[in-house]
Formats: structure tokens, sequence, C-alpha cells
């Protein structure tokens, strides 16, 4: 049903004439000193006929008048506020962030920025607490796994902690048991314990050292980031240790993602 004729069916259910909701709007209005809450029987009549669209202002008026919830008369234009998590990755590419599960599903790569112009990788690195793993990435089921508690992170498009090792763009596997910085011998790159860090406005992934309560966030070799200090664990929590990651190592846009990390590389050492 149009949602115009579902707006009429609450008023009609509530035995009210389009003319008496104009009486008790205008009442509204006057209460609140704003002519903004008030609601003409010309204007409803075009609502209803779904001719028009409702402010926030006059869609209160209707709540109070109809005696429904503010949130339910939003749903009824497609909007729901418990979504509001769900499109913060959208709405913010460009930085590392936690993803929650309710924005893992199917429909989750063709919402992410990718290198290349029409369709948009995130930029910002993000968590996803889920186990699932949305459509269209490069991780092979895990069999031995089990119930290890396991999360899945975006790295941003502008995230080059890890590059080239791990590619802004790229999706990692994240077992959130290992969230404490635990020495770990190591031989080469490949086997340096890579954590996913949550900051106090960002996210991050990198290797890690902890030198007393400071935390260093220590960016690959050939990356053009430069070391991060941060009080710990005040400052930074450890989601947990990266164990896999997507193997997204070209990408048809490649030479975007080359000019942005020379472009990092040239803007650190302007800064020294």
């Amino acid at each position: 049903m149009p949602v115009g004729q579902r707006l009429k069916a609450l008023r009609t259910n509530r035995n009210i004439t389009i003319r008496e909701v104009e009486r008790a709007s205008l009442r509204i209005a006057e209460a609140r000193r704003d002519k903004r809450f008030s609601i003409s029987n010309g204007w409803l009549a075009q609502l209803e006929k779904g001719v028009s669209k409702p402010g926030i202002c006059k869609l209160f008026s209707l709540s109070v008048i109809y005696r429904v919830k503010f949130l339910d008369l939003i749903q009824l234009y497609d909007v729901d506020i418990d979504e509001i998590e769900k499109y913060e990755p959208v709405a913010n590419p460009n930085a590392t962030q936690l993803v929650s599960a309710e924005t893992q599903n199917a429909d989750f790569p063709r919402r992410l920025p990718t290198l290349s112009g029409s369709s948009v990788r995130r930029r910002r690195t993000s968590l996803m607490r889920s186990a699932g793993l949305p459509d269209g990435t490069a991780f092979a089921p895990d069999q031995d796994r089990g119930a290890r508690p396991t999360s899945y992170g975006y790295i941003g498009l502008n995230d080059f902690t890890m590059y080239p090792l791990i590619r802004p763009g790229s999706l990692v596997r994240i077992d959130t048991e290992q969230h404490k910085l635990n020495p770990v011998v190591w031989h080469n790159e490949y086997e340096r314990p890579i954590y996913f860090i949550e900051l106090r406005d960002a996210y991050a992934c990198g290797w890690c050292e902890l030198h007393g309560n400071e935390l260093l966030i220590i960016p690959h070799h050939s990356s053009p980031e430069s070391i991060r200090r941060v009080n710990y664990p005040k400052e930074a929590e450890i989601v947990g240790r990266v164990i896999g990651f997507d193997a997204r190592w070209v990408d048809n846009d490649s030479s975007d993602l080359e000019i942005r990390a020379q472009k990092r590389v040239r803007a650190k050492s302007n800064a020294r």
C-alpha cells in the first residue's frame, strides 16, 4: 500500500476528518509557538495522495493526533533509525571504522567504495562484528575454526599502514580471542603478528609493540605511514589478531592507489 494511503488509513481508523486534523495541528502549533507544526487540510489531502512529503514538524503533529509513535511514522517512508550504524561506513568511506553485524549482508560489498569511480569502497578501515562474511571476498571457508569468535575488518582506501602487504580496500579476518600482545617468535613479515586496534575515534591495523603504557602501531617498512604512538589501554584497545586477509593484490585502478601512496610519501617528507 502506498505511504499516502497508509497515512489516510491511520486517520480514518481514528475517525478523524481532515478538518479535525487541521484544527488539532493548529493547537499544537500554538502551544509550540511554531507554525511549522500546523497542517492545512489542503496539504494533508496532497500528502494522502502521495503528492507531497511531510517535514519533521508536521510528522510530529500527525504522530500526536493519530496517537502513533513518531518513529513508526518515519518508517512508513522507508527510514529506519536502527540502520544509522549500518550506513555510517557508507557515509564516511575514508576512515577506518567499526561495522556492525547489521551492515554485513549480501548487499554489503556493493555499498563499499572501490578504487574505481562509480562503485566506491570505503576509505576508512572498519570492523564487522559477525562471523558471517559478505559475498565477493577471497576468503576460503573456515573448516577448523570451530566456535572461535571471529570478526572481519575493512581496510579503508586511505589506510596505507600495512601497504603493500595488506592493500587499502582489503578485508581482514580477526581472531578476537587474541586481544593481548603476547610475545611471539617471528622470522619474517608474514609471521609477525598484525593486530586490529580500536582507538578513541578511529580504527587501525598494523604491527604492534608495547613500551610501558605506550602502544606503538608500526606500519609496513614500505608504507608511507609513520609509527603511531598511543596511550594503552587508555586510548587504544586491541580488538584481536589478524589471522587472514583477502588476496586483493591488483585493482582495476591500481594506478590511483599508487598515486595516492606517492602523495602520502611526499606529504610525509614535507612534514619533516
